[in-house]
């Protein structure tokens, strides 16, 4: 071939292959440089003492909501869903058979704003607590009897909610959920009162013994846990 070997002709010919192999081979990833910014994590919401988020306003854009009080004429912006429902049959409860409540002794939802941030009051501004008598907040507001039946309504809740009279410094307008969203026992709850709400016989409004020994006991048991905490 002309004078040149055969090896350096085969030798060339696969030089000019690979060539235009890696010419039409689509161009290797290139890895990110070291300083390459990696995505912050998300920035948590601002939530309430109790653990739920906070909100900024009422009937807007919002978890929380006007919403009556059945059977009383009652209305108090709340929680949508499970905090409605437990909340709601506390203030039944307290309305039916500790004292009757005009318009102005019940209040829910306000903006953190004008309260205490990490203090039980802050839960008004993620609509899981309500004012019952607002004006009523330092201690010995209740009779020996009301008092038995505000315990007695506690332990209906089964430590889902707590009292305000039982904290430091005393709040006894303040019924709050003691229990963050996530825990499964606040579900449950709200599950068995709305069960009993559309139940004829059960729910808020039936008469109830809280003299009985067994309501009694169980009342205590509570009181005292939750003042240990």
């Amino acid at each position: 071939m002309n004078g040149i070997p055969r090896r350096a002709v085969v030798k060339g010919a696969g030089v000019i292959v690979a060539a235009a192999a890696g010419s039409l081979a689509p161009a290797a990833a290139v890895a990110a440089p070291a300083s390459a910014p990696v995505n912050a994590p998300r920035k948590k919401a601002p939530t309430s003492a109790n653990g739920w988020p906070l909100e900024t306003e009422a009937n807007h854009v919002s978890t929380v909501w006007t919403r009556p009080v059945a059977g009383t004429g009652l209305d108090v912006d709340i929680r949508i869903g499970d905090a409605e429902a437990i909340l709601l049959h506390v203030v039944r409860r307290f309305h039916y058979e500790v004292e009757q409540l005009p318009g102005v002794d019940l209040a829910g939802w306000q903006p953190i704003g004008g309260l205490k941030k990490g203090r039980p009051e802050s839960n008004l501004a993620s609509g899981t607590a309500v004012r019952i008598r607002p004006g009523a907040a330092a201690s010995g507001g209740l009779f020996p009897l009301q008092l038995l039946t505000v315990r007695d309504i506690l332990a209906d809740c089964e430590g889902v909610v707590r009292w305000g009279g039982d904290d430091s410094p005393v709040d006894e307008s303040l019924f709050y959920l003691d229990l963050g969203p996530d825990d499964a026992r606040v579900r449950e709850l709200a599950d068995r009162l709305r069960a009993g709400a559309a139940t004829p016989g059960r729910g808020a409004g039936v008469q109830v013994d809280v003299l009985s020994r067994s309501r009694r006991g169980r009342a205590d048991r509570l009181a005292r846990q939750q003042r240990a905490s």
